[in-house]
């Protein structure tokens, strides 16, 4: 069998060019050699596998090239790697210091590469010190560590620093696809983006698992056998997941997510994806944004399309809600509960909203029912016969009432803060000629009728039952001004909203609606039971079932309220998610138990009680144990019968 050798190795880049993903250092150490600016000591800090080792030993090899050697020496004499790991002791550290005074015997530089250098005891780094600072011309020391804050400061003073930064999502997958193309890999781009993704930053990493993949699918990489051998939630998963929360499909929504633990996958790793998923799809939300996407194109379409069918303000909500849920898992004793609830509550985010339709002309009958100017029995018949005219007689549909009439209409319709011309209109159908003026027309008129008795206003409501009864067949002929619309002979002239006339019958009003309003809110007291109180709690919690809110009804069902005092309503609840779901909506229980019990003064009080939760049994240990104490006589059966549970 041949030998095979890792893709890292392989691979490794052997000039600065080859680097992925750090060329500010790797240009800053090129130009320090060819400026001849290189310092005695350098310091290479960052994360694993971002290349620091290797940039390490191109620099060793590069300070010693002349132009006369081959490309493919590598000066191995030249170069000492020391693990301080291994050797961190003070006498490790001498026999270097010994080693260091010794010239080279082929290039120009001894180079020392000290890998994870933070491993050396206090001793050794104070014995490295002088060496460091004062090497020999022939010497330099490169330092290789992950954790730069172990490291005495001292030694940090006497060193030029590079720090590495990870390696993008971006530019791991491109190398992983050069890679491909050279081991002739059809591998596809998405399949490309989760190695790269799930290497963290990490170069070697990302090799690692390429290889492992390859070893497992073969030739043809797809995204499917890198999911199945890396067992990751793809976005497959988020994407139908997500589908179904904008669905409102909360028992699909339990069945998916049970599926994914039977496949071995942990919830908390389910539910910190569910909310970067989130957050990707707000970035798809804006142009600006967008780059921030590290997903392939044909995922990214696909991100797209899942993106308009979202707003931000439910992305936001679902992210503050899954995030919530991740950092209250490790906590939480009953960790499947917390991330079913979570979803939960985030098919329940949009559910119930509608959009609103445009009502030009309906007005809710709610808008008349603020205290209406109440009428006399003689008033209400005139409107009556006011109406029947309107509506038997041949007459044309629009007309105007008697200047008192109009106002007998105006304040039944309208209220001290609503002047709405349409609610009048959709009570009383002539009120729209309430403001206008016509002009006579060259008929005959009634016996009696002047100019200024027409013009002339009724000073008082109270001197209408003193007018003539009219015979509602002759209505419209006894009307001063009621004249046919449809008439081409009739010039109508409108008067100004703000003309005298107006304004004083508009103050008239509002002084009588102002005298007939209640001066103080009517307070109820009524005394009930605990018992009369749960019987209306379990209406309400019935009523919310019949809506659909099962979540709040169970919230209601969780705990009796008690009675404390004659005017608190206690719940208890087991923890502060139910306590924020009842708060909000809190109004419209109290609403509903401040009618149904006739108490104006009852306040809710929730308390958290850990302890109240319910108590299920899962195994079937749990589940013997419930039914023991329900029949004592099980245990005797068992026993008995020398049976297992």
């Amino acid at each position: 069998m041949e030998h095979f050798i890792v893709s890292a190795r392989k691979y490794r880049p052997q000039t600065f060019k080859d680097v992925v993903g750090q060329q500010a250092i790797t240009n800053t150490l090129k130009n320090a050699i060819d400026n001849n600016h290189l310092a005695q000591a350098l310091l290479f800090t960052g994360p694993r596998g971002v290349g620091k080792t290797t940039c390490a030993r191109i620099l060793a090899k590069m300070i010693n090239q002349d132009g006369t050697q081959s490309p493919d020496e590598d000066f191995a004499f030249n170069i000492f790697e020391l693990d301080a790991a291994s050797n961190n002791s003070v006498d490790d550290i001498r026999n270097l210091i010994d080693q260091v005074r010794i010239p080279p015997q082929v290039g120009n530089y001894k180079v020392y590469i000290i890998d994870e250098v933070h491993m050396l005891s206090q001793s050794a780094f104070n014995a490295f010190l002088k060496t460091l600072e004062e090497p020999p011309q022939h010497a330099i020391f490169i330092l290789a560590t992950t954790e730069k804050h172990k490291i005495i400061p001292t030694i940090l003073s006497r060193c030029q620093i590079f720090d590495f930064k990870r390696i993008t999502v971006k530019d791991a997958k491109e190398y992983l696809k050069h890679i491909a193309a050279q081991e002739d890999v059809n591998a596809d781009e998405d399949a490309l983006n989760i190695i790269a993704q799930k290497a963290d930053g990490a170069m070697r990493d990302a090799l690692s698992i390429y290889d492992r993949v390859v070893s497992f699918s073969g030739k043809n990489l797809t995204r499917k056998a890198v999911t199945e051998n890396l067992n990751v939630l793809d976005y497959d998963t988020y994407i139908n997941m997500t589908s179904l929360i904008l669905e409102n499909n909360i028992p699909q929504l339990l069945v998916t997510y049970n599926d994914i633990l039977s496949h071995g996958f942990d919830g908390h790793h389910f539910i910190s994806g569910l909310a970067s998923h989130f957050r990707d799809l707000l970035v798809c939300k804006d142009q600006k944004t967008i780059d921030l996407l590290e997903v392939g194109e044909q995922t990214k379409a696909r991100y797209f399309k899942q993106a308009s069918s979202t707003n931000h303000q439910f992305l936001i909500k679902a992210i503050d809600l899954a995030n919530d849920c991740d950092l209250k898992y490790k906590a939480s004793q009953n960790q499947r509960l917390l991330v079913e609830l979570c979803l939960m509550q985030l098919a329940s985010i949009n559910f119930g909203e509608e959009k609103k339709k445009p009502e030009a002309s309906i007005v809710p009958a709610q808008a008349f029912e603020k205290h209406p100017t109440p009428l006399s029995s003689e008033e209400k018949k005139l409107v009556r016969d006011n109406e029947h005219t309107e509506t038997h007689a041949e007459a044309p549909k629009e007309s105007q009432l008697p200047s008192g009439e109009n106002e007998i209409a105006n304040s039944y319709c309208k209220d001290d803060k609503n002047d709405d011309y349409h609610s009048k209109k959709s009570i009383v159908p002539t009120q729209d000629r309430v403001e206008k003026e016509v002009e006579e027309k060259p008929e005959k008129k009634p016996e009696g009728y002047s100019e200024e008795k027409s013009k002339e206003k009724p000073s008082d409501i109270a001197e209408l039952p003193q007018q003539p009864q009219r015979d509602p067949s002759k209505q419209v002929e006894d009307k001063p001004k009621a004249t046919p619309v449809k008439d081409a002979g009739i010039k109508k002239e409108k008067v100004s909203g703000l003309s005298l006339k107006s304004i004083k019958k508009k103050k008239e009003l509002e002084a009588r609606q102002q005298a007939a309003q209640p001066t103080k809110a009517v307070e109820l007291n009524g005394k009930f039971t605990e018992t009369h109180l749960q019987m209306i709690w379990n209406d309400y919690v019935k009523k919310l079932k019949n809506q659909g809110s099962k979540i709040l009804a169970s919230i209601l069902e969780t705990d009796l309220p008690r009675l404390r005092g004659e005017h608190q309503i206690v719940i208890e609840l087991p923890n502060d998610t139910m306590k924020i779901n009842l708060e909000r909506e809190q109004n419209k229980l109290m609403g509903f138990l401040k009618q149904k019990l006739e108490n104006t003064h009852l306040r809710l009080v929730i308390e958290i009680n850990e302890q109240s939760a319910k108590k299920y049994a899962f195994t079937p240990i749990e589940k013997y144990n419930k039914l023991k104490e329900k029949n004592p006589l099980l245990e005797k059966l068992r026993t008995t019968f020398d049976l297992d549970v």
